[in-house]
């Protein structure tokens, strides 16, 4: 019997090609389950998944039935796919993979996106959640995942440079694609954007006749954080939550408005009990009988590289740090490399296996003129590891009193996880 990465593996091949026509002839012949969801859609450039792990959270707190469909995944296809925080099975899985692969036409040849998607759509429909928190995978107009015509809430977490080979060079042109996700009179949530992409999203509001909430981020306190009012414990790492817990409240209210029963109660719970893998999480883990500490995190971008390098300094302005980065190598390398490095630094680089990675040489290169000190790449993540934690003599060694951080692509920290015993 094949597995779910062998049936996904046979759609890798056809690439991302975005536009809905696949989706739609595929949910069509699946009998649309889509429209048996009721869905919170969730689009942005940085942020996307925090939201969703706060929202899903705070609405099984609620004693909801909660689907949540993210990408990407950093150890296991089934982690994409939970009801109530718990993975698809792969019996589950492979059972709606099936169903997608008797509604496949020759004519139309999904992508291999299109087909987990569609997948989700399915297992949710069968399972009858009574809410799904769908995370798009790419920009949003011509997302797979927009394919709703009365979300519950459309969410936009964030905007700035990413993907712009594909979604457009301008913040205007991102913001207009991520906008793609607002439908006519349905309740849109918007966080924090630049004015460039502020412009063309409430342009869009306006043509939608949607009512909107512009969200600003919430406000530290000594147990966590206040917005509107409104306190609450914070378990995720970082400044930039105090955003994302704002715009998940936000939709939450607009949520409470259309009937939904959650109270203040569950909003605390599930704010505490939220849990986001591979994000500002530290990781212990044995290396040759010896048990090392490091911080890993997804920033593969710009934004996302200042948001680590600002809790790098709050939290530890006098330690040390030694970064292990690998990138694909369509990233911004010298804009992320800029926000993360600083003098004093150290830097080893790697590549992102299995993906298209960026030359770990040319990322030590462009290290090495920021630090103006020389940077090492590696050929593998585990020499790397071995060097900077094992190998005593090398320059590279870490004392315990260093901070080592790896990063740079989601697809690196999802291979370290993959290859520790904490995954």
């Amino acid at each position: 019997m094949t597995t779910p990465d062998e049936f996904l593996d046979r759609f890798g091949k056809f690439g991302i090609h975005l536009g809905l026509e696949r989706i739609q002839q595929l949910l069509s012949n699946l009998g649309n389950p889509q429209e048996r969801v009721p869905v919170i859609h969730v689009a942005g450039t940085n942020g996307k998944g925090s939201v969703c792990a706060y929202l899903s959270s705070i609405l099984q707190a609620a004693g909801y039935r909660v689907g949540r469909y993210i990408s990407p995944h950093l150890v296991d296809w089934r982690e994409r796919i939970c009801i109530n925080s718990q993975w698809i099975t792969n019996e589950d899985l492979l059972a709606a993979l099936l169903q997608v692969d008797r509604a496949i036409i020759p004519e139309q040849i999904p992508t291999q996106f299109e087909v987990i998607t569609a997948a989700a759509w399915w297992y949710f429909a069968q399972q009858q959640v009574d809410v799904a928190v769908i995370e798009t995978g790419l920009g949003g107009r011509l997302d797979a995942t927009n394919v709703c015509d009365r979300p519950l809430v459309s969410v936009i977490t964030s905007i700035s440079m990413e993907h712009w080979q594909r979604l457009g060079s301008t913040l205007g042109a991102i913001a207009r694609e991520k906008a793609g996700i607002i439908k006519p009179h349905r309740p849109a949530i918007i966080g924090e954007v630049p004015e460039e992409a502020k412009a063309v999203i409430a342009a869009k509001i306006h043509d939608c006749d949607a009512p909107v909430t512009w969200v600003s981020a919430a406000t530290k306190t000594t147990t966590g954080a206040e917005w509107e009012g409104i306190s609450y414990p914070l378990a995720l790492l970082g400044k930039h939550q105090l955003i994302n817990s704002a715009i998940a409240l936000a939709t939450i209210q607009s949520l409470q408005r259309q009937g939904w029963d959650i109270s203040q109660t569950a909003i605390e719970q599930g704010m505490r009990q939220t849990k986001w893998q591979g994000r500002l999480q530290w990781i212990e883990y044995q290396l040759n009988d010896r048990s090392h500490k490091l911080l890993i995190d997804g920033a593969h971008n710009v934004a996302a590289a200042g948001y680590l390098r600002q809790f790098v300094d709050d939290a530890f302005p006098q330690k040390r740090i030694h970064w292990i980065i690998g990138m694909l190598d369509t990233k911004d390398h010298q804009g992320i490399l800029n926000a993360l490095l600083r003098h004093g630094d150290l830097l080893s680089t790697v590549p992102v296996s299995s993906h298209q990675s960026a030359d770990p040489q040319e990322l030590a290169d462009i290290g090495s003129s920021i630090l103006e000190q020389p940077a090492t790449s590696y050929g593998s993540l585990p020499s790397a590891l071995a060097e900077v934690f094992v190998n005593s003599d090398s320059p590279r060694y870490v004392s315990r009193s260093d901070l080592v951080i790896l990063c740079g692509s989601l697809y690196l920290v999802g291979e370290f996880l993959k290859g520790t015993s904490n995954n």
